[in-house]
């Protein structure tokens, strides 16, 4: 047996194994699963998943509805995110901005990361006018069906986007190349825009947000909707350059130097 074969056997925790493989399987589905099919999928009996569901239950990160007893996650993990230094200094240094951008354009926007193969959406900004167009807060979208992911994988190094599609599972082989195709014309444009993949009418306007060392840590999105009357109508083509801006303030504000 290797040296590292044996440091995996000596420090094996199975318990906390099983707990970990059930919320990374709930995180993956959005109406839940019951305790039947969640052993199914992770090849374990139904007596030690009903004893990890209760530990989960009991602590807060799984909750079961009363009408089907299906199992499903709380938005637990994502608080606890959101203590995260990292994330919690994102989303105080964006949140004003975004509050003021989404008044000035009058569209609604969200700043998203990259979490476990997906766009997790982590901060959202309403405008006032009466209908909007926004996407739940804490949301997990696959990354090649959003702006968001091509913006936040646009950026990223060879080894780092292979890890990305591989976490993102699979997908049809066209969607990936045609995914893989559009990174190169958005790092040259320096933002995405792109019509909707899921809502017919929406144009999808994305913007980078860069860290200290260049590495693109957040997406800022625009869901934006052509206003034909309300509090103030404004082009897609003001919205993409106020949002490029803005990106850009934040960017410089978590230390990032000239964005190329």
């Amino acid at each position: 047996m290797s040296n590292d074969q044996e440091d995996q056997e000596k420090y094996r925790a199975p318990a906390l194994s099983k707990g970990l493989d059930i919320l990374e399987l709930l995180a993956s589905e959005t109406d839940g699963l019951s305790q039947i099919e969640i052993a199914k999928q992770l090849g374990r009996n139904t007596s030690e998943i009903f004893r990890m569901l209760m530990v989960l239950c009991q602590r807060g990160y799984v909750e079961q509805r009363v009408e089907d007893d299906r199992y499903y996650l709380t938005t637990k993990m994502f608080e606890i995110a959101h203590k995260h230094p990292p994330i919690r200094r994102l989303t105080s240094i964006a949140g004003d901005a975004m509050q003021r951008l989404a008044n000035e354009v009058n569209q609604s926007l969200h700043l998203a990361i990259i979490h476990s193969g997906k766009v997790l959406v982590i901060a959202q900004a309403d405008c006032q006018d009466n209908n909007i167009t926004a996407v739940r807060l804490g949301a997990q979208i696959n990354i090649y069906e959003t702006a968001s992911g091509r913006v936040l994988a646009a950026w990223m190094d060879q080894q780092s986007l292979s890890t990305l599609l591989e976490e993102a599972g699979g997908i049809s082989d066209e969607k990936r190349k045609l995914f893989l195709a559009d990174l190169p014309k958005v790092r040259d444009a320096g933002y995405c825009e792109s019509q909707s993949l899921t809502i017919g009418g929406v144009l999808n306007l994305s913007a980078p947000v860069f860290d200290f060392s260049g590495k693109v840590v957040a997406a800022l999105t625009v869901p934006f909707i052509q206003r034909l009357s309300g509090t103030s109508v404004v082009s897609a083509e003001l919205c993409r350059e106020r949002l490029v801006e803005m990106s850009g303030d934040i960017s410089r504000r978590l230390g990032a130097g000239a964005i190329n």
